[in-house]
């Protein structure tokens, strides 16, 4: 019993002096289930001692998001790398992306009355930002099916996942909208039906990932290495099954869901097709159908820029070794 009491205190010594000299850092994502790795790692003390001290934001949508990082109140962003490619193109941002994540989970969710495709003509699709990833995504997919944005629907921002579930759930003139999970889970839960996923829909997509402004990479270099370091441990650790009790308390607390919606959340989460990228790896052929996406839909299709202007991954691979030391 007293060697365990020894261990316990050796450990929380050692956590507590790596967080006591650990470099604060300013990061926002999305209050939503992949911010799993980032409460996992804050949580098991894995960012400190990686000598980091997450200052955890969430936004309340990619505007939002992308205005903190412009206007440096936020260091590193974790969601739609879409965002990162808009503030480059739009607002004229030197941003990179530096990791991958998963390739979006995202699904179409509809009203109950809504039978086919065909039936959102005349109706509003809610979305996050009118110019980023899931806009275009449910603009892509309802022009395949004859529908264009502003002449046969409705586009309405409303923000983030949860509330663009609330939108649909308050009013059932909001008749579809692409939604990720818990949500997905939820919007099952309340009627909605899913027409489909949206890789099944449109093919491979690197949808989330960190990114920051290149010039702060520069300055920070060592600081970045270290949090992409924890990042990616912070998601081993979440996705091995010896921790998936402990990681699904976490979904619950912290997204406020039910047992039931955890765990399936959490499965889903770790599905090797549709789950979190191992090790968060960046997936270039994703991201170029991601750019080919966004060269069709907002810029007249224009031939898509080179996917390099986008990421520098040497940040990233630096990471890796440092894991493999």
């Amino acid at each position: 019993m007293r060697a365990v009491q020894s261990t316990l205190v050796a450990v929380a010594l050692v956590v507590w002096m790596a967080s006591s000299v650990a470099q604060p850092l300013r990061v926002n994502a999305f209050p939503n289930a992949k911010a799993l790795p980032l409460h996992a790692g804050v949580a098991k003390g894995i960012f400190a001692r990686h000598g980091v001290a997450p200052e955890l934001t969430f936004t309340e949508n990619s505007t939002r998001q992308r205005e903190g990082l412009a206007a440096g109140t936020i260091d590193i962003a974790l969601s739609a790398v879409d965002n990162a490619v808009a503030m480059v193109e739009v607002a004229h941002q030197d941003v990179i992306i530096v990791t991958g994540g998963d390739s979006g989970m995202n699904e179409f969710f509809v009203q109950p009355y809504v039978r086919s495709f065909a039936d959102l003509r005349g109706r509003i699709v809610v979305v996050d930002a009118p110019d980023t990833a899931y806009a275009l995504l449910a603009k892509k997919i309802l022009l395949k099916h004859g529908l264009e944005a502003g002449k046969d629907y409705a586009v309405k921002p409303v923000g983030r996942g949860e509330l663009r579930l609330k939108a649909m759930a308050q009013d059932k003139e909001n008749a579809a909208a692409i939604l990720n999970l818990p949500f997905t889970i939820q919007a099952e839960e309340l009627g909605l039906k899913s027409l489909g996923s949206t890789v099944d829909m449109l093919g491979p997509y690197q949808a989330n990932g960190a990114f920051v402004q290149r010039a702060w990479a520069i300055r920070n270099g060592p600081l970045l290495e270290r949090f992409i370091a924890a990042y990616v441990e912070s998601l081993r650790w979440a996705m091995q099954p010896a921790n998936r009790e402990e990681a699904t308390g976490m979904l619950m607390e912290k997204l406020k869901l039910s047992r039931h919606v955890a765990e399936r959340t959490y499965r889903m989460l770790a599905d090797p097709s549709r789950g979190f990228t191992p090790d968060a790896k960046f997936d270039r052929e994703g991201f170029a159908n991601m750019l080919a996406l966004r060269a069709e839909m907002e810029s007249r299709g224009a031939p898509a820029p080179k996917p390099e202007k986008y990421f520098d991954l040497s940040y990233y691979e630096r990471a890796l070794a440092r894991l493999s030391k």
